[in-house]
C-alpha cells in the first residue's frame, strides 16, 4: 500500500497533463474544422497571386455562410477527384454571366455562360495551366471549403532578396 501511495501524485500529475493536451488537441481540431485551416499551395495553377508552396490561411465562416464573392480565392474539393482539395479564384456565382477562353494554348475562342443556381464558376489565375470550370464546368457551391484570407510571403520575399543578392554579386562581376 505504501508503494501506491508513492506513486499516485506522479499518476495524478500524468492524468493531469494528458487531459490538458487532450482539451488543446480537441480545440485545435474544431478550429481546423470549423474556423480556420493552415494550407500549403502545391503547383502553378494560381500563379503569379500564389507561388507553389505559399502557405495561406483560409476561413470557412464566409463560404458556410454563403457569402463567397466574385473576385475571392478559395479551397474547394475537387470535382474530378474527391480525395483532393484545390485552390482557384471564383469568376462568378449563381445567377453571373461569365465570359471565358475555352483553350488559350490554342485558340481565342471565347464562350458565354450563365452560373446556375448553388454553383460557382471558378478559375485557376494561371490559365495556361489550370483545370477548372473552364474544363468541368460550374462546380456545386457545396464544395467550397473556404476562403483564402492571409498569405504567407515570407517565402517569396526570401526568393526576391536572394535574387537581389546574386545581381548585385553579378554586376560587380562585371566591372
Amino acid at each position: 500500500m505504501g508503494k501506491l501511495l508513492e506513486w499516485m501524485p506522479i499518476v495524478k500529475d500524468a492524468l493531469h497533463k494528458t487531459a490538458v493536451a487532450a482539451n488543446i488537441l480537441c480545440l485545435l481540431h474544431v478550429t481546423n474544422v470549423h474556423l480556420f485551416s493552415v494550407v500549403k499551395l502545391v503547383g502553378p495553377s494560381m500563379l503569379p497571386a500564389f507561388n507553389n508552396g505559399n502557405f495561406v490561411l483560409s476561413e470557412r465562416i464566409t463560404s458556410r455562410s454563403g457569402k463567397v464573392r466574385s473576385g475571392d480565392a478559395v479551397i474547394i474539393r475537387s470535382p474530378e477527384d474527391p480525395t483532393k482539395v484545390v485552390c482557384k479564384r471564383v469568376k462568378g456565382v449563381e445567377g453571373d454571366v461569365v465570359s471565358y477562353v475555352v483553350d488559350p494554348n490554342k485558340s481565342d475562342e471565347q464562350k458565354t455562360v450563365e452560373v446556375p443556381k448553388g454553383h460557382v464558376w471558378i478559375e485557376g489565375d494561371n490559365i495556361n495551366n489550370s483545370r477548372d470550370s473552364r474544363q468541368f464546368g460550374a462546380v456545386p457551391y457545396a464544395l467550397v471549403e473556404s476562403r483564402i484570407f492571409i498569405v504567407d510571403q515570407k517565402e517569396v520575399e526570401i526568393e526576391k532578396k536572394t535574387k537581389k543578392i546574386w545581381k548585385s554579386v553579378d554586376d560587380r562581376e562585371e566591372c
